[in-house]
């Protein structure tokens, strides 16, 4: 499912007319383009061209949409944080340098784990999304492979540096599971449960919880379990099982090629799609309850309830507008389940 560093392809089940075509078109690919021989962007040209050309590539690398959802976990962690202690503002600016370096750690974070997802996912990206840079020959391994340890290793550093040993275990942690995920012999992503749970606590428990706990870390205070923080881990890691169900659908044909069972693979999209939706449904009523149920004062009620109902239209819309035999629409419902993700966190502010 991929190139490892030493340049093998690891082992993908299926016929050998379809492990060979996908290397051919990936070697080919990678020869052609621009940058293949130093992963940089191009033979020639002004050193300005060759650096946008990179910048541009390990963009695309770093998977946008799920750096969007750091930088919201990270900005509304933050912001919850420095609500409950308005008496702390005046140390914003002294805080701001390490703060915004925290917030580069959990990037580089990010990008270590899908960066290197793609670099043993290359074979199946051909068929799935021929548009990533690997795949697409527009970034080489070599390149890749510097970029993922630059990460982890930036990452690493910065997090050692900056934060406390809790801190540092949790985000070591992240890196662990994000990298056997993807890393043979483990590659825990053919296990659809597992899958779903790795998802689940690093989006779910261990994002959360870290930036909420590093930034009263930092503005002096002990940490303690806030309703709402609570609230939000809990519902962002039954949707961090949601996203692991719903990223395969669009998967499904380079899936079987490359091995890879999935719910998607097993149980069809339509089921699937059915299924994910149900539990996120379950997962707005929950909230509505929570709001209902809890002490007088931990939430505001009426933002949580109207809120999560109309997240709640939303979804049931994306859903019967999904058909399960286009390819467009799939990924369009798909794109609705990361835009109410992104939608939970601005909502969290208003909790």
């Amino acid at each position: 499912e991929g190139l490892a560093a030493s340049g093998r392809l690891s082992t993908i089940r299926g016929p050998p007319a379809l492990r060979r075509a996908p290397c051919a078109r990936a070697c080919a690919a990678a020869s052609a383009s621009p940058g293949a021989g130093d992963g940089t962007g191009g033979h020639g040209g002004s050193l300005l061209k060759q650096a946008g050309g990179a910048a541009s590539a390990v963009y695309a690398f770093s998977r946008p949409h799920t750096v969007r959802g750091t930088l919201l976990a990270c900005a509304t962690g933050v912001g919850k944080a420095l609500i409950e202690s308005p008496d702390q503002l005046a140390l914003l600016p002294a805080l701001l340098p390490r703060a915004m370096l925290g917030v580069l750690a959990l990037v580089l974070g990010n990008l270590f784990i899908v960066g290197i997802n793609q670099i043993y996912d290359v074979e199946i990206d051909l068929v799935n999304k021929p548009f990533l840079p690997i795949a697409a020959g527009v970034m080489s391994p070599a390149f890749a492979w510097a970029v993922v340890v630059a990460s982890a290793v930036g990452g690493l550093s910065l997090v050692k540096s900056l934060f406390s040993p809790l801190i540092f275990k949790l985000y070591t942690f992240g890196l662990s599971i994000g990298a056997l995920y993807s890393v043979p012999p483990f590659h825990l992503k053919r296990f659809p449960l597992l899958a779903g749970l790795i998802i689940a606590c690093c989006r779910g428990f261990l994002l959360n919880f870290g930036v909420y706990y590093a930034t009263r870390e930092a503005l002096g205070q002990a940490f303690r379990w806030n309703p709402q923080v609570a609230f939000l881990a809990r519902f962002m890691t039954v949707y961090g099982i949601v996203i692991a169900a719903t990223k395969d659908l669009p998967d499904v044909a380079g899936d079987r090629i490359g091995g890879i069972e999935t719910f998607a693979t097993r149980l069809g999209t339509r089921r699937v799609a059915a299924a994910a939706s149900a539990v996120l449904g379950l997962n707005y009523v929950a909230a509505a309850a929570t709001a209902l149920l809890a002490p007088t004062g931990a939430f505001r009620t009426l933002p949580m309830l109207v809120g999560h109902a109309a997240a709640a239209v939303w979804l049931g819309r994306s859903w019967l507008k999904l058909d399960p035999d286009s390819e467009d629409s799939i990924k369009r419902f798909y794109g609705q389940i990361w835009n109410l993700f992104y939608y939970e966190y601005v909502l969290y502010l208003f909790l």
